[in-house]
């Protein structure tokens, strides 16, 4: 019998149209009564399910991270009730007898005796940072897709503009596409294009454009440089509402831009801001912040044997950001530091291990500044 550290809790197994919730009220004699009940997932259910756990006098909820479904719940319920996040993997039922009630009183019952790991969910503001700023990295990957298949149709119709311009979507490039889209099969002359920076001989980017583009590539590449340029203007407005949404927040970041690898782009602050939060107080320690990240050695042990040390999956976002800041820190010659600490551990271990030593320097540090 495991021992009760919640007299009164709800369980919640949310689900896209409907949501069932267990109630698990414990008397002092150690009797536990279980009301259970389903509601609508529509905002006037979200409702009653509020005035149903006021009725109870419940005020601790917990639930899964299921999809997104959990999210307008947690909107809901945090006003009036001290909710749980849990991750799926912590509250994983016995197999066999399943039902979506049973589920739920399944969720309740873990709760109840205090064996569900809560999951860091920041304050609404920081909630609603991190859901532009992750928008923000899916029109950057959109952008970066959608400017290979260009150049994929620049290669395919032998146009080498990726072999003398260092960027194939800059304004001289970009004005030499455009002229041959709009005179296929036309032999003109790129001097007027060409800026006066260039470092690149004319006769070479002459010779680069001598090529033919099929009409069909031509439409392909049409469609893609204007998309290109959708995603731009999109993400460009995207980057100004989140400096309006970040401003409440300028101390702190003004402290992340004194770190190294944080001073050059204000997105890069403001996207790890968006993740961890500015309150460090939900962390214990700094080993605590590099593990919810995911960046140290997870705990896989057997009969003193230790399975793996792998890094969790954990930080898919902050994790990689991370990774760019470190890979840029240790070619820096201003921050020997972190270059040493680099060298060193990749000689015995490996870059990969080495540079997430980095990251966990950063993350370290961030910490420290912020706690």
């Amino acid at each position: 019998m495991f021992k009760i550290f919640r007299n009164n809790c709800c369980g919640l197994d949310v689900h896209k149209t409907w949501i069932y919730a267990c109630i698990a009220i414990t008397d002092p004699n150690g009797r536990t009564v279980y009301k259970q009940a389903r509601f609508s997932s529509f905002s006037k259910g979200l409702r009653e399910l509020a005035a149903w756990l006021a009725k109870y006098s419940c005020t601790e909820v917990c639930m899964e991270s299921t999809g997104k479904y959990w999210i307008p719940v947690f909107n809901i319920l945090e006003k009036s009730c001290f909710v749980t996040l849990a991750h799926p993997k912590y509250t994983k039922p016995q197999k066999g007898n399943k039902t979506d009630r049973k589920d739920a009183k399944w969720i309740c019952d873990l709760f109840m005796c205090d064996m569900i790991k809560p999951s860091f969910i920041p304050s609404p503001e920081i909630r609603q940072l991190r859901d532009l700023v992750r928008y923000r990295v899916k029109l950057t990957n959109m952008l970066t897709g959608e400017k290979n298949r260009a150049q994929n149709c620049l290669t395919v119709s032998n146009l080498k503009l990726d072999d003398v311009f260092s960027d194939v979507f800059g304004k001289s490039a970009r004005s030499i596409t455009n002229y041959i889209l709009e005179h296929p099969g036309e032999t003109f002359d790129v001097s007027p294009f060409v800026d006066p920076r260039c470092k690149t001989p004319v006769s070479e980017i002459q010779a680069a454009v001598d090529g033919a583009i099929s009409p069909e590539q031509a439409v392909k590449l049409r469609q893609c440089l204007a998309h290109i340029d959708e995603l731009e203007a999109h993400r460009k407005e995207i980057e100004s509402e989140i400096l309006q949404v970040a401003e409440p927040f300028s101390a702190v970041l003004d402290l992340l831009y004194t770190l190294p690898g944080l001073d050059k782009n204000p997105m890069t602050a403001i996207a790890i801001l968006s993740e961890i939060g500015p309150d460090m107080s939900v962390f214990l320690s700094s080993k605590h912040l590099v593990s919810w990240a995911g960046c140290c050695p997870r705990n896989d042990q057997s009969n003193q044997k230790v399975k793996s040390r792998r890094i969790s999956r954990a930080g898919s976002y902050l994790k990689p950001l991370l990774v760019q800041v470190a890979n840029a820190l240790i070619k820096s010659k201003k921050h020997p530091e972190f270059k040493e600490r680099y060298h060193r551990i990749k000689s015995r271990r490996g870059h990969k291990k080495a540079i997430i030593a980095v990251c966990k320097m950063l993350l370290t540090a961030i910490w420290n500044m912020l706690s």
